[in-house]
């Protein structure tokens, strides 16, 4: 099995994340309901959006201030556990 890992990551605004594989695959995906549902500290300091697009990609993955906050590869290519469909979310 092919690993995938992330290749390149465009922040677009408003905690929206353009993020490209190197399988080829592209994923928009919109962390803001993640962010601010979320009432663990290390998660709350992100609502910075400054802080929040201060994001690399090390070793394949997507993260913020060595490895503070990360995401499964899985979860940013199927877009899946971050995008909150909660309307009260935020």
């Amino acid at each position: 099995m092919n690993l995938v890992d992330v290749e390149k990551a465009l922040y677009l605004g408003d905690y929206v994340i353009e993020i490209s594989f190197n399988d080829g695959f592209k994923q928009t995906i919109n962390f803001k309901s993640f962010l601010f549902s979320s009432h663990h500290p290390d998660v709350v300091k992100y609502h910075n959006e400054d802080l929040f697009k201060q994001f690399s990609i090390t070793d394949g993955d997507l993260e913020w201030n060595d490895y503070e906050l990360c995401f499964p590869i899985a979860d940013l290519y199927e877009n899946t556990n971050i995008e909150i469909n909660d309307p009260n979310a935020v």
